[in-house]
């Protein structure tokens, strides 16, 4: 080996460890963002100055609605927040009036008005016996007539609807788990209820309900738009006693027809998704994980990207690379601004956007393709810059329909209850527990996004299921109850 070649193999290998020691730097302050920082990933963009990119205004911000009033004071400003008063209690609550008089005697005095104060205060969830009786009647020709019990969504359990609604919409919606409810069952009712008792209620109201939950899997699909991510959950392993296996609840969001299922995968391999999404051929929204792309090979299916995905790349990036990081993040808050306008044109929102957002668009490719040459690939900025060039044809695929999203935000946002429940409960036992689990964050999901209250939906439900028959299902389904 020559002198000049050992001298270029050891400046290779600087640089290769420059790149390493950047690269872990990056994951470094990814993991103490995670660990300390807040997960939110707001940005105020800074002025735009150079002349590439001035046709990015800063994005608006939403700007506090309390009032607030200045005074001045020597050396500092001070700014105090004026409050509007104390809001009024709701209307619906029920009034118990308390009428207080005066100790000292008011005989021969006129009332001349009255002052009235409304407090708030809160009667604990009270447990109440139903006993069913039945007469029974001797026939005169002989024989014994008496009335048929009422269905029951258990009919061998003392359980009824409201209570199974009630312990199930506290685990599922409010993030109590059983063993937490058993103990203010406890404290509170001195009703001891066994875990094991809950635990079968749980599991016969699962059955009772899988017809239906089949039938939320076939509507979720009757759309010409989807969304679709994945969130991992922990799974006891009865093989490997003592470990946990990783699964994952597959999510897909229905945004026109306002339908969430949760579908859960012992795996995050392409098995899954494709067994769901066999047949279908709208356009499924996802961000860059390769099952997708190759689902896409096999199914007549359109994949659209995300803008929040992308976006989140030159979040991360931005303590390492802030000049450029900056800039790209200006152009995304532009992108969303004119976001906001375009949604307003629903008549020509479409046009709208092809008009305004996609010449910006293209200019954010035409920034990337002549930065990227200056940046190193493997650099947080770099793999950013590629990471949007890698996403680029559904990033476009976005700007052939009125009624796709730029992001994929709104089925993280159903996501996050799972997220919540795992801080709570931290595993499934099993993986049909974790099937149940999907089953219940898909009604709950979807009984939110409708507005729609989960306590009533789930006791009505219950109430209606033994004697609805199969055609009739889809009259239960959370995006068609009807108060």
């Amino acid at each position: 080996m020559s002198w000049h070649e050992y001298i270029s193999e050891k400046e290779q290998e600087v640089r290769d460890l420059k790149h390493r020691n950047e690269e872990l730097k990056h994951q470094n302050e990814i993991l103490l963002k995670a660990l300390y920082d807040s997960k939110s990933e707001k940005y105020k963009p800074a002025p735009i100055v150079d002349n590439q990119l001035n046709m990015f205004c800063e994005i608006e911000l939403e700007q506090n609605k309390v009032e607030e009033q200045t005074t001045q004071v020597k050396g500092y400003t001070k700014t105090k927040k004026k409050h509007t008063g104390r809001q009024p209690l709701p209307e619906h609550l029920p009034l118990e009036e308390i009428i207080i008089e005066p100790e000292e005697d008011t005989t021969g005095m006129k009332k001349i008005g009255e002052q009235v104060t409304e407090v708030l205060d809160y009667t604990p969830a009270s447990f109440i016996r139903k006993r069913y009786i039945r007469p029974k009647y001797a026939k005169s020709e002989g024989g014994i007539i008496i009335a048929d019990m009422p269905e029951r969504p258990l009919p061998k359990s003392i359980a009824e609807a409201g209570l199974l609604s009630y312990i199930i919409v506290n685990k599922f919606v409010d993030h109590l788990p059983f063993y937490r409810q058993i103990e203010r069952f406890k404290r509170e009712h001195k009703l001891p209820i066994p875990s094991s008792t809950i635990n079968d209620w749980f599991v016969a109201v699962c059955t009772l309900l899988d017809p239906l939950y089949n039938k939320l899997k076939e509507k979720v699909l009757d759309t010409k738009y989807l969304q679709a991510d994945e969130s991992p959950i922990k799974v006891m392993d009865k093989v490997k006693v003592g470990k946990t296996h990783q699964g994952y609840q597959w999510v897909y969001h229905n945004p026109l027809q306002k339908i969430i299922l949760f579908d859960y995968r012992k795996g995050r391999g392409m098995h899954g998704p494709k067994e769901l999404l066999s047949g279908y051929a709208g356009v499924l929204q996802c961000d860059g994980y390769s099952v997708y792309d190759k689902l896409a090979k096999k199914e007549a299916l359109t994949l659209a990207g995300c803008f929040a995905h992308v976006r989140r790349k030159y979040f991360e990036a931005k303590s390492s690379n802030p000049k450029l990081a900056t800039k790209a993040l200006n152009i995304f808050s532009e992108i969303y601004r004119l976001e906001k306008i375009a949604k307003q044109e629903t008549e020509n929102r479409l046009n709208y956007r092809n008009k305004h957002i996609l010449p910006l668009v293209q200019k954010l490719r035409e920034w990337i393709e002549q930065e990227s040459i200056k940046v190193l690939p493997k650099s947080p900025i770099g793999k950013a810059m590629s990471y949007t060039i890698n996403q680029w044809d559904k990033l476009i695929n976005i700007f052939k329909y009125d009624y796709v999203e730029l992001d994929n935000n709104l089925i993280e946002n159903k996501i996050r209850p799972l997220a919540l429940g795992r801080k709570n409960y931290l595993f499934a036992g099993s993986h049909k527990g974790a099937g149940r689990i999907a089953m219940m964050y898909s009604f709950f999901a979807t009984c939110k996004a409708n507005e729609i209250n989960p306590y009533d939906w789930m006791k009505s439900t219950l109430e209606n299921m033994p004697t609805t028959s199969i055609l009739d299902l889809e009259n239960l389904l959370p995006n068609n109850y009807q108060v």
